[in-house]
């Protein structure tokens, strides 16, 4: 199939994995900015093709992972409302909350639908007019124009029933804050391959030149992550920093202006706090001015919210690249897809998530359970 076998060729793989290793001058450490792409690695093994002095360390990039605890207790208080009509894609039903998740509100009496986009929402709330149908509007630049083109055709229309609860972020100031932090061990990054084909690569070249790092900008396929790998080892190793792309066939360097017009028109900027990390100036996207009738949060009134945390959950050093999901004592164990202390754990690109299901599961499983399951 075009553009998915040959980026899966496991001759090429390695042929790519040994000219990392045969070029390599000096040990790296190097970030996959992205959710999707820690899944690849993981569930392809690229990290394992690689030699000792490559080491990859997992990122924020996995949107319901870094969305806030009040922002996912605003959803439990909303959903929980008897006139309210819940919308969200299946990832966010899992994900706990201080007092459970959508699932258990659902199990409880709360209307919560799955849907697979906020068009499906919209539709749904003209036809249920007695309803309010709210939907959850999380996730990097990558989602926000579809979210937006929703808002916006919910003004055009008069849909008076529809807001949404916006919990977007924005990747390249939570790439600033990894670099600004003291712990800081990230000496280069793979660049998210889905934001930049929407926002392009504009902000990351800054970045780059700021903080005199390499980002080179990947797909998803285990051919795209090693061919992006020994992109940066060589821009490390001249000693260049600046923006490359990999993923060619899918972004441009200007990347979607009508996408980025349209968010430009519905969001406005809004500092934003994130899961694990804490808050970050400038990081978020909220509804501007005009569009603020169908703001959810404001509509509901649950602007405050207490929240409570799990002690023993370490995904906020998972996110910022201190620690592997396998340096948790919980993990696989107080900690399993079935009973999640966080996000990390529950996302389909969530690093924990992948870690258990390509990493602990199949040497768990017998032969026949591995074959069932596949």
């Amino acid at each position: 199939m075009k553009y998915v076998d040959e980026y899966r060729s496991e001759k090429t793989a390695r042929g790519l994995a040994a000219a990392i290793r045969s070029e390599l001058r000096a040990p790296w450490v190097i970030m996959e900015v992205c959710g999707g792409q820690t899944h690849s690695i993981v569930r392809y093994g690229v990290d394992e093709l690689l030699p000792p002095g490559v080491e990859l360390v997992h990122g924020p990039g996995c949107p319901v992972c870094v969305t806030p605890l009040e922002t996912i207790d605003r959803a439990h208080a909303i959903a929980r409302r008897p006139e309210v009509t819940f919308c969200s894609y299946g990832d966010m039903l899992r994900v706990p909350g201080s007092r459970g998740d959508l699932l258990s509100a659902k199990a409880a009496g709360a209307d919560v639908r799955v849907v697979y986009s906020p068009l499906d929402a919209l539709e749904l709330a003209t036809r249920l007019p007695e309803r309010q149908v709210v939907f959850f509007a999380i996730g990097f630049e990558t989602t926000a124009p579809a979210n937006a083109a929703a808002i916006e055709e919910a003004q055009r229309r008069g849909v008076e029933n529809f807001s949404a609860l916006v919990s977007h972020v924005l990747v390249p100031p939570a790439i600033s804050a990894i670099l600004e932090a003291a712990d800081n061990r990230v000496q280069a990054f793979l660049g998210p391959g889905h934001v930049c084909t929407v926002m392009g690569t504009l902000e990351y070249e800054a970045i780059a030149a700021r903080f005199a790092v390499p980002i080179v900008v990947t797909g998803f396929e285990p051919v795209d992550l090693l061919e992006g790998l020994l992109m940066t080892v060589r821009m490390l190793q001249a000693g260049r920093n600046g923006v490359e792309i990999q993923y060619r066939r899918a972004v441009q360097r200007e990347g979607n202006p009508r996408a980025r017009e349209l968010c430009a028109r519905v969001f406005e900027l809004c500092d934003r706090k994130w899961r694990g990390i804490g808050q970050l100036p400038q990081s978020g996207l909220t509804l501007a001015r005009e569009y603020r009738d169908f703001d959810a949060a404001h509509r509901f009134e649950v602007a405050h919210i207490e929240t409570q945390e799990p002690a023993d959950c370490i995904a906020g050093r998972v996110l910022r690249g201190l620690a592997k999901p396998t340096d948790c004592a919980a993990f696989g164990k107080r900690c399993t897809p079935q009973s999640p202390l966080g996000a990390t754990m529950v996302s389909s690109e969530g690093a924990c998530a992948a870690y258990y299901e390509h990493r602990l599961l199949p040497l768990t499983q017998t032969r026949s359970e591995a074959e069932v399951l596949r």
